[in-house]
């Protein structure tokens, strides 16, 4: 089964649009005396691109642990798409953000959210620097997104007690604070200097990977849905040190794809990653296994806008030379092997254990 056929499974996807297109709606209601339409319908098309991935974590990890003693409640099956639906938002939320600090030209094959917004005040000719203008909406459609967010979390977990309610609304919080907390250790990883001591560099990439994006790519979310199922502590701590390691493996597959992914399936242009000189694990591991001539290349390279294809193609080359891409694969192998293992092994209701086990692999396998 393809890894977008998992998600259609149970019909998780469908439920989670459902939410999300109800949540949208009623913002467009709420805001209809306003001419701000054009922001709801960025909005509506940033999330319409996920994958719902995070959604579907939650949602298995809920159905494995509520079906272990007994059958879940229906009505709790709404609060786990409607959690996804939350997650989903606030990952629309992250993506726009991201795109502003990184300066990224697209987002899943079309302009990213501030590129999209300049280009509409060019075209009219309005006053003021168009970039400046774009950057400044897509920080706004961000924090709608979030608002957004917030209201369906709130929405999803009405319906139970309080104590449920809150347990669910500190991990969601957490969450949040630390994936802002991960943008800024990469903002600032960005500012420092690089390629000096390439070990320090690889901690701190792989700080900002844990922090900005394993969490909430799949940590939180399995914790969330077990979390709403009443699993006890032992199970959640178990639970979110696998999550953590599949998150982060998850992640580095993402460099990987920002650097060799084939644009027709990543949604970028091939190097894209290389161009904005992000400063990933793949990267680190180059700077320290390459050969002088090698690494000047690297330094000189990664992060100029103006790479051609044929630069980007070089850079790739010396990537697989000094043995980085090779490296980061078997990190993958490293943290997922006995993340899955352990899901695997776990005492949870079947079918949530296989599909968490199953999604796990979609997540580090992707070419997308």
């Amino acid at each position: 089964m393809t890894a977008a056929a998992l998600l259609d499974v149970d019909d998780v996807r469908s439920g989670v649009d459902v939410v999300l297109d109800d949540a949208l709606g009623r913002l467009r209601a709420e805001l209809s005396h306003l001419p701000v339409g054009e922001v709801v319908d960025e909005l509506r098309d940033a999330v319409a691109g996920g994958k719902r991935l995070r959604a579907a974590f939650c949602y298995w990890s809920w159905r494995a642990h509520a079906e272990r003693d007994s059958s879940p409640a229906p009505a709790d099956r709404a609060v786990a798409l409607g959690i996804g639906a939350a997650l989903e938002l606030f990952q629309a939320a992250a993506l726009v953000h991201d795109d502003v600090m990184d300066d990224s030209d697209t987002r899943r094959g079309r302009p990213a959210a501030h590129r999209r917004f300049a280009g509409r005040h060019a075209a009219e000719g309005w006053s003021g620097p168009a970039d400046r203008f774009g950057d400044a909406v897509a920080i706004l459609l961000g924090d709608l997104a979030l608002i957004a967010s917030d209201r369906a979390l709130a929405l999803a977990v009405a319906p139970l007690d309080a104590a449920r309610r809150a347990t669910l609304d500190d991990v969601f919080d957490r969450m949040r604070a630390e994936v802002i907390a991960g943008q800024y250790l990469d903002v600032l990883g960005q500012a420092r200097p690089w390629g000096e001591d390439p070990e320090e560099d690889e901690a701190r990439a792989r700080a900002v990977v844990r922090a900005k994006s394993a969490r909430y790519s799949v940590e939180h979310p399995l914790v969330l849905g077990a979390t709403l199922a009443g699993a006890d502590g032992a199970a959640l701590a178990g639970l979110a040190a696998a999550g953590l390691a599949l998150g982060e493996a998850f992640q580095l597959r993402d460099d990987l794809l920002g650097v060799f992914g084939d644009p027709a399936t990543t949604g970028k242009p091939a190097g894209d990653d290389l161009r904005e000189g992000k400063r990933t694990v793949l990267v680190a591991r180059a700077l320290r296994r390459a050969d002088a001539a090698d690494r000047a290349a690297l330094l000189e390279g990664v992060g100029r806008r103006d790479l051609t294809d044929d630069d980007v193609r070089r850079l790739r080359d010396v990537l697989r030379r000094c043995g980085a891409v090779a490296e980061v694969e078997a990190l993958i192998d490293e943290l997922a092997a006995p993340a899955l293992a352990w899901l695997a092994d776990a005492p949870l209701a079947e079918p949530g254990r296989s599909m968490l086990v199953r999604l796990g692999r979609a997540a580090v396998d992707r070419r997308a």
